[in-house]
């Protein structure tokens, strides 16, 4: 079946190939029009939820427009919210036997409780767990009534030296707030065990982007105050701890003490909006299949802590020129050069500017979980992420998802041999960018990038920096596979090609790990020498070879072994990060998904 499906492919190819391969004029100076507008300081870094990333949204979606794209949803915007900041309010509280916490030293309520205001009693839990597998059960509920009451609960799990552990997929803290609530409970009071972290302190109020509430509240407390409520048992977190560790079984019961809390944790959101049209198929029949042309067109705005900027100390504008004010371009170009084509694409084309990729990929999520047409029939999606910013040493670009479907790797060959650059074929369908929803929801895909450099999230990734005859070739190149899988005979036969989704959110933030060998030894003065890289590791799978010497985390200075296992602990599983290393005396950025 294949052999004839290679078949049909060759035919047609050689059949477009022949009428000059549609040539379509792609222009960079079109490119460049495009990004110096998206990427100018007007714009102010394109934050979601910002005035300007809406300046930037019309741009686009008048762009679509002119081309003689039919605008999706409302007038060519998807809205959806985010949250884009949380703060406490004034009525948050923490009150036992004539104990009053502290807000923000003895408790604090995380960042996506529900506000609620309870006198119940509290109920130990151990670590929150009501698992029963083949392999593994384990009850902290079993024989307790925790209906109307706190639980008071561990994070993590009682096996934290071992990275293959069982109770991993049940470690994360959604996980146990949802357990809890599924047993009564009416609020969680979370305890950080020294097993998971020595430093008595609290969980940052961090923003968790587009995340729904928990529908119960739920308060950090410090060891320290958790001990109080339970020295009546004559127990502390500590030797509970110890307990449950050594012997692997759950231990639980009633404090007898009971809790005054009130959560109050004020949500900002904002709207923002993926751009979306649509350009119909020319073939009555496949018209009624869809190819997504899609890229994000958001960034960091001003930068500072938590933004993702390398430079967090560092407040001025992260213009994104090419993340990814590039592969928005290109996806504008090659509406307009489709759209103009009197021979247009058998098969219709969705062409979408993602919002609020930085921050978790939400709006290629949003998108895929309410498309504007049946999910099933988008056959194929491209993705340009970081397409402006060309390496003539390395010569080369990357195609990923290349796994992902069954002809992708003959389809892209075909189109290879012309260029003056060699196309590097990453197989995986899911990674750090939209392409991966859709890989999700089992799509096949195509990545579209031209690689990482020093100025990747930093506030000097500008327009003037970018190669646009190089991106002008990338997109003739993108646009003969795009015609040729559109104007198949049949679908592209989609396959997996790595996980669906990420690794979670274990909670098991000692755990992380990048798959390397380092020098323990410490006889590299600038950073952290890697003498070996797990092959298939996360850190194999973004680039890091032996010998390439780490210097900075998401940021972060690394100069050595302890100074890289202090930023790992900030980690977590499921996280992109920027990993900046020498090599060969040059200074490079890789982006690793852990």
């Amino acid at each position: 079946m294949y052999i004839l499906r290679a078949i049909a492919i060759s035919t047609l190819l050689m059949l477009t190939l022949r009428a000059g391969s549609q040539t379509t004029d792609i222009s960079a100076k079109d490119l460049q029009t495009y990004v110096r507008f998206l990427a100018s300081d007007s714009l102010k870094g394109r934050k979601p939820g910002t005035p300007e990333i809406g300046v930037a949204a019309s741009y686009i979606r008048d762009h679509f427009k002119s081309d003689g794209l039919k605008l999706m949803f409302e007038n060519g915007f998807q809205y959806f919210e985010i949250v884009t900041d949380v703060k406490l309010g004034e009525k948050n509280k923490l009150a036992f036997d004539g104990f009053e916490g502290v807000l923000k030293k003895d408790f604090i309520p995380l960042s996506f409780s529900s506000n609620g205001n309870f006198n119940a009693p509290v109920v130990f839990v151990g670590y929150g767990f009501d698992i029963e597998t083949d392999s593994l059960k384990w009850s902290d509920y079993k024989g307790l009534d925790v209906k109307g009451k706190w639980v008071l609960l561990f994070r993590a799990d009682p096996d934290l030296e071992n990275s293959d552990s069982k109770f991993i997929p049940y470690s994360d803290v959604r996980s146990k707030v949802l357990t809890a609530k599924d047993e009564g409970a009416a609020g969680i009071l979370m305890v950080t065990p020294s097993g998971m972290e020595k430093e008595d302190k609290l969980m940052p109020l961090a923003v968790e982007n587009n995340e729904v509430t928990s529908g119960i509240p739920i308060l950090n407390i410090t060891r320290e105050v958790a001990d109080r409520m339970l020295k009546s048992a004559g127990v502390t977190c500590d030797s509970l701890e110890r307990s449950m560790v050594r012997a692997k079984a759950p231990k639980s019961f009633l404090t007898g003490i009971t809790v005054n809390g009130i959560t109050e944790v004020i949500q900002k959101r904002e709207k923002t909006a993926n751009v979306v049209a649509l350009l119909e198929g020319s073939d009555p029949v496949r018209k009624n299949d869809y190819i997504v042309i899609g890229a994000h067109y958001d960034h960091l705005g001003f930068g500072g802590p938590g933004s993702g900027s390398r430079m967090p100390d560092t407040v001025a504008v992260h213009n994104g020129a090419d993340d990814n004010a590039s592969g928005t371009a290109m996806v504008m170009e090659l509406a307009q050069k489709l759209g103009a084509l009197k021979a247009k694409p058998e098969r219709s084309i969705i062409f979408v500017a993602f919002s609020s990729e930085e921050i978790g990929l939400l709006g290629s999520k949003y998108f895929v979980n309410h498309p504007p047409v049946e999910i099933k029939k988008i056959r194929t999606m491209f993705n340009f992420d970081m397409v402006g910013r060309f390496d003539k040493e390395k010569n080369a670009i990357s195609v990923g998802g290349t796994g992902t479907s069954v002809e992708a790797d003959s389809l892209l060959r075909l189109f290879e041999k012309s260029l003056p650059f060699t196309v590097t074929h990453a197989p995986d369908g899911y990674g750090p960018s939209d392409h991966a929803a859709f890989y999700g929801a089992g799509i096949p895909v195509f990545y579209f990038n031209s690689g990482v450099h020093s100025d990747y999230h930093t506030p000097f990734d500008d327009a003037d920096k970018l190669d646009y005859d190089n991106e002008k070739i990338i997109g003739d190149f993108a646009f003969n596979v795009i015609m040729a899988v559109s104007n198949l005979p049949a679908s592209l036969v989609f396959k997996e090609s790595g996980k669906k989704e990420s690794a979670g959110r274990s909670g098991r933030r000692l755990k992380v790990t990048l798959g390397i060998m380092p020098d323990f030894a410490g006889t590299e003065k600038k950073g952290l020498r890697i003498d070996g890289v797990t092959k298939d590791g996360p850190a194999d799978k973004g680039g890091m070879k032996k010998g390439d010497i780490i210097t900075g985390i998401n940021g972060m200075q690394v100069g050595n072994i302890y100074e890289y296992m202090s930023r790992l602990q900030k980690l977590k599983h499921g996280m992109t990060v920027n990993v900046e290393v020498i090599r060969d005396g040059k200074n490079e950025v890789l982006i690793i998904l852990l």
